[in-house]
């Protein structure tokens, strides 16, 4: 076990871990999020991690809806004052109240994060938190700004201030009057501080006659400081009473100390939930800089659409580094082992660090700095062999430090197995030039073993190399998967580009020739590699690439042409909506002719009863209306009977005729209840409404009849309405007399606890009382509204808070 946490350490420390932690604690708001950064704990358990990116994500939903976003003004880190006061010390006025206002603001950030449905498990870092308002009542009565104790806070300390301020006004009145009266003898009319002493210059001629205390003298040695003898009783009286007065203000310190030693657990559970919140906090920020979206966490696939190296962002935006080339990686669940190849300096090591920063900032709660949706499965260990480990310290080559970080990552795996049991080590492993440092035949054969083995052992390894064999294992092993980072020959120089599918060429020889090396001897390295038979192998190569590229364009190509077939089936659909609603108009105009003649018909038929009755029609007349009326009935049957479905429904398989088209169609799916069909016309896949075909036959579709859905009943709660709107002594709080941070706390604590109205008495006195409650609670998210009650209930002097 100790291995793994040996190379798991090592690994973060290869990956430049430190600095992203560095970068990431830029964004914390206080010190106790600024050092839980610095440290980043990666979560141990694939559940941890979920819950860390759910924290993060609600964290910055919330932070864009708050005007100015989340603040920890007030929050600052008490833990060696906690300490002390815990040891039974006397803690500095100063550090008194920055825990006073470290308690208000964890109270205002309680109250903006506090949303079980929206933010369930931020919320439950709150659960069991306390920000002891008691507490912080006590070090505001007793504590004036700076930290000076207030005179309030004892009635002894009150009378020895009082004291104080007649002996030093008395002896300021006698200074003043020995200015007036010695002013030719004194050098300056200041009264001056020696030792905390008053003096006056006096000069030195003067001096011997001048009764006092000498207490120093100018460079020049013409001016004396001298504290006239009239004084120095009171500066002696003045100083014990100092002394008094500094040793009550110890013991009003002591005893506020001694408070917050009483609460120490809840003040040191409270500073950790503050600090977990801004780091919380500062994951969203840094999360939201970098453009990166949330990651799936788990499952058998990586997905990274053009994922950048957060360190090269930072360069980039921060320091003017250069444009990041950003890399897109999808591996599918069977493979194992993904080997890229390329020239120098192609990106390759690049793209590795790229892969394990981002399975480790999934660990971490972190956002991933890609495009489209992420995906990446449970790591439960990072482990990589990344660069030079030469070392003349230890006698070490380039290979022996290969070889033996290479043991010590198969040991760590090995460990996690034995952990998880059975299977595949929920790891990621990344190597850099594998096999690389010894002779080149040897090397191959031990990296190809290598692979092997870490396919049969490990979720996932990639690893660079410029070993031919090792492009050739993807044809005899489904496990296995060949990249190339691009390389442009016409400029002789990476794009940093990553390729899938098909492996690279070192393009030594190219890279040669652009710095400079002499024709001749490239001439001949060709010649060696044409005998070496690796000139047939970059052909093969170059084929390759030559296909993917006609692929491709063909892929370009074709997703054009898709488009341009959306489009036209728009187009399309366009115009036979436009055509079913000139029908549906026309329709309704013939109806409304119908209904017109109808009643033209009804008013003849009126009429010829009319005059039936009154003896003027005859024979003839009767039998005019009645043919009139066979003529309405038979056009009203024509019309309904058109309208009427035939009750014919299309079944999956049934060829149908699509009306937007002209042609004819397979169904293959039908959906919401029968109103939208699934149709193959030729290439196409289309989904139309039912109204938009018929039968080969003119058939007319026609959807099932919906059920009857019977409506449900709704009980009412009684008790529940009734208690929102009823005064009782539980819904009401009676703040009078309070100030207002005390009236805020109480009627606090009775708002977590109501449910529908809390009607709070404040009085009406000045007024200062209710409209600092007012204030507080319109401000309030879960306030719906603030009124004065009836004056039956209390009226001006009582508020109703109506809830959300």
């Amino acid at each position: 076990m100790q291995s793994t946490v040996d190379i798991a350490a090592e690994t973060l420390q290869l990956l430049e871990w430190e600095r992203l932690a560095a970068q990431l604690a830029q964004f914390a708001s206080c010190e106790l999020g600024r050092q839980l950064c610095l440290a980043l704990p990666l979560a141990s358990e694939q559940k941890e991690a979920q819950r860390l990116l759910t924290e993060t994500t609600e964290l910055l939903g919330l932070d864009g809806l708050l005007e100015g976003g989340l603040s920890f003004v007030g929050v600052v880190d008490l833990t060696n004052f906690l300490k002390l006061c815990a040891k039974g010390g006397c803690a500095s006025g100063e550090a008194l109240l920055e825990l006073a206002e470290t308690l208000a603001a964890a109270r205002r950030l309680r109250r903006q994060i506090d949303d079980p449905l929206l933010r369930p498990v931020t919320t439950a870092l709150l659960e069991g938190l306390r920000t002891l308002p008691e507490l912080e009542q006590k070090l505001r009565f007793a504590l004036e700004d700076g930290g000076r104790v207030a005179d309030r806070a004892s009635s002894s300390l009150e009378g020895l201030r009082r004291q104080l301020l007649g002996q030093r006004q008395e002896r300021q009145q006698r200074l003043q009057d020995l200015l007036r009266r010695l002013a030719a003898q004194l050098q300056d009319n200041v009264i001056a501080q020696r030792h905390g002493r008053p003096v006056l210059a006096v000069k030195a001629s003067a001096a011997a006659q001048f009764q006092g205390q000498v207490h120093d003298s100018s460079a020049s040695g013409g001016t004396v400081f001298i504290e006239p003898q009239v004084v120095i009783s009171l500066g002696n009286r003045i100083a014990e009473l100092e002394a008094q007065e500094r040793e009550a203000e110890r013991r009003i310190l002591l005893q506020l100390s001694a408070a917050v030693g009483a609460e120490i657990d809840s003040l040191l559970a409270l500073q950790k939930c503050l600090g977990r919140l801004d780091m919380g906090l500062a994951r969203a920020r840094y999360s939201s800089w970098l453009g990166a979206v949330k990651p799936e966490l788990g499952g058998q696939h990586w997905q990274l659409r053009e994922l950048r190296h957060p360190l090269l962002m930072w360069q980039e935006r921060r320091e003017g580094g250069q444009p990041v080339v950003p890399v897109s990686l999808q591996i599918d669940p069977n493979l194992r082992v993904v080997a890229i190849t390329g020239p120098n300096t192609g990106g390759k090591t690049v793209a590795l660090k790229s892969l394990g920063l981002a399975a480790l900032m999934a660990r971490a709660g972190l956002f991933l700095p890609c495009v489209g949706t992420a995906k990446v499965p449970w790591c439960a260990a990072v482990l990589a062999d990344i660069g030079d480990e030469q070392s003349l310290q230890q006698n070490l080559s380039t290979f022996s430090g290969h070889v033996k970080r290479i043991a010590r990552i198969l040991a760590a795996i090995e460990a996690l197995q034995s952990r998880n049991g059975e299977g595949l080590a929920p790891a990621l492993v990344l190597l850099d030039e594998v096999g690389a440092g010894t002779d080149p035949s040897e090397g191959s054969a031990l990296a190809t073993a290598l692979l092997q083995q870490l396919a049969a052992t490990v979720q996932l390894s990639v690893a660079t190399t410029h070993f031919g064999e090792l492009k050739a294992l993807k044809y005899n092993d489904p496990r296995f998967e060949n990249a190339s980072v691009e390389f442009d020959e016409a400029s002789l120089r990476p794009t940093y580009r990553l390729l899938w599918g098909i492996p690279g060429r070192s393009n030594a020889l190219a890279v040669a020739r652009r710095l400079g090396l002499p024709e001749a001897v490239l001439q001949a390295a060709a010649t060696l590699l044409e005998n070496q038979g690796t000139s047939t192998v970059n052909s093969v190569i170059s084929g390759l690439e030559a296909q993917r590229q006609r692929q491709q364009e063909a892929a370009e190509e074709a997703a054009a042409l898709l488009m341009r077939a959306e489009l036209l089936h728009e187009e399309l659909q366009q115009r036979w909506l436009q055509q079913q609603q000139i029908k549906l108009e026309q329709q309704g105009q013939a109806r409304n002719q119908l209904v017109g003649s109808i009643r033209e018909g009804q008013k003849e038929v009126r009429q010829l009863i009319r005059r039936l009755r009154q003896g003027d029609a005859g024979g003839e007349d009767a039998r005019t209306a009645g043919q009139r009326l066979k003529l309405l009935e038979a056009t009203h049957r024509s019309v309904v009977a058109n309208q009427q479905p035939k009750g014919w429904m299309p079944s999956v398989g049934d060829r149908v005729r699509l009306l937007s088209l002209g042609k004819a169609a397979e169904v293959l799916a039908i959906a919401d209840g029968g109103k939208e069909l699934q149709l193959r016309c030729g290439v196409l896949r289309l989904t139309v409404p039912l109204e938009g075909i018929e039968g080969l036959q003119g058939e007319k579709a026609v959807p099932p009849a919906p059920p009857q859905k019977a409506l449900a009943f709704i009980p009412v709660d009684v008790k529940s309405s009734a208690s929102s709107s009823i005064r009782t002594s539980r819904n009401s709080v009676d703040v009078r007399g309070m100030r207002v941070h005390e009236a805020e706390a109480l009627v606090e604590e009775h708002l977590r606890r109501c449910r529908g109205t809390l009607w709070v008495v404040h009085g009406v006195g000045s007024g200062r009382l209710k409209r600092g409650l007012r204030s507080w609670l319109e401000g309030l998210a879960y306030v719906d509204k603030v009124c004065d009650a009836t004056q039956d209930e209390g009226g001006p002097g009582c508020s109703v808070v109506w809830l959300r």
